[in-house]
């Protein structure tokens, strides 16, 4: 009997030991976050090191990566949001507002802390917002204003301010002569803007008779292809008469730079643009582009990082240093962070383009 009760104060012991032990390597182990980014271009984001579960989460949903400057814009922000300590989820949309919505509201699902949105359709996104806002996450207006919603800061350059820079410029260069003019994209507000300091230049000189406008057009979706076929029509109506062409951006100008082509015209006609894409760039310096405005998606992505984390931490808009102006919406006026822009021409590209980096030399001018 005392035999057994010796065995039985053993294993007591035993089975106390263990259960020390078990608890012991237990909490050794690193709790499991279960954050994983979701990032659009294929990339986990690596975390080792650092217990995710502290990190702000924020959303950047993009219009589109198929231009080259979006590209540059989310690689920004994405660098500067993690470096200040804040996880960032991406997805883009190719051009469909649809997939933008769905993409959100999939966004929305994982726990975020803040929104950042290029919107597709600056009207539909509305509904996107409140959505947001309804989840408790605020949102960012990155670049483009989304209309008609409470969104809770705008970001973007000057945008009036790069159509002025165009209409100043075709003007100075061709005081007199017949204009063809494209805007962007109808569901782009920005476009709107873009026209409208444009037209502070052309549309006097056309009320005088100086100008002709014999062509004037909107270009869906921003889409090149699309640029191509109404310069073309253009062309066509009006018996490839034209002294100037409004180009909204550098994408379209590439599309209406072909179709002056195809008629021998390129580099005779002056075409503007916007965004400082490395094939305007190397139009420019050919002469077959005029003057294209840089917008530092650099300084942007940035900015729009730095802001994104400060708001994703508790930092309410009226604290922000860096509010500057306010846009109006249509439903409100927008707190709003505007960045200057630049007009390029031959002149400036090494200047403004190369010696800030945006660009190498070898990138611009090739290698020899």
């Amino acid at each position: 009997m005392r035999n057994l009760k010796k065995v039985l104060a053993l294993l007591t012991v035993l089975v106390m030991l263990v259960g020390i032990m078990a608890g012991c390597s237990s909490s050794n182990q690193p709790a499991s976050s279960g954050n994983t980014s979701d990032v659009s271009n294929g990339s986990n984001d690596s975390n080792s090191g650092n217990d995710s579960s502290s990190k702000v989460r924020i959303g950047l949903s993009l219009a589109t990566l198929q231009e080259e400057r979006w590209q540059r814009d989310r690689d920004a922000f994405k660098n500067k949001a993690e470096l200040l300590g804040a996880e960032v989820l991406i997805q883009s949309a190719n051009g469909d507002e649809n997939l933008q919505n769905s993409q959100i509201e999939n966004l929305l699902s994982q726990n975020l802390d803040l929104l950042v949105i290029i919107p597709q359709n600056a009207d539909s996104a509305a509904a996107m917002v409140d959505e947001a806002h309804k989840a408790d996450v605020k949102v960012i207006s990155y670049d483009r204003m989304i209309m008609n919603t409470d969104v809770d800061l705008y970001i973007s350059f000057d945008n009036e301010k790069v159509g002025e820079l165009q209409g100043k410029f075709l003007t100075d260069l061709v005081p007199e002569g017949i204009y063809y003019i494209f805007s962007g994209s109808p569901t782009d507000n920005n476009a709107k803007y873009f026209k409208a300091g444009a037209m502070k230049y052309i549309q006097p000189l056309a009320d005088k008779g100086d100008i002709t406008i014999a062509y004037d057009q909107a270009i869906e979706g921003w889409k090149p292809d699309q640029a191509m076929k109404l310069m073309e029509n253009a062309l066509t109506a009006n018996s490839n008469k034209v002294d100037a062409v409004l180009a909204p951006n550098d994408g379209t100008a590439g599309g209406i730079i072909q179709a002056l082509a195809a008629q021998g015209l390129a580099g005779k006609v002056p075409v503007t643009g916007q965004d400082a894409d490395l094939a305007a760039v190397k139009r420019i310096i050919e002469g077959t582009q005029s003057m294209t405005v840089f917008k530092d998606a650099r300084k942007e992505a940035e900015k729009a990082a730095e802001l994104a984390v400060q708001m994703a931490q508790g930092k309410e808009v009226s604290e922000l240093a860096d509010v500057n102006s306010k846009v109006n919406n249509g439903k409100i006026d927008v707190p709003s962070v505007l960045l200057a822009p630049i007009t390029i021409t031959k002149d400036n590209i090494d200047k403004e383009l190369i010696e800030s980096g945006w660009f190498t030399k070898e990138q611009v001018y090739g290698s020899n």
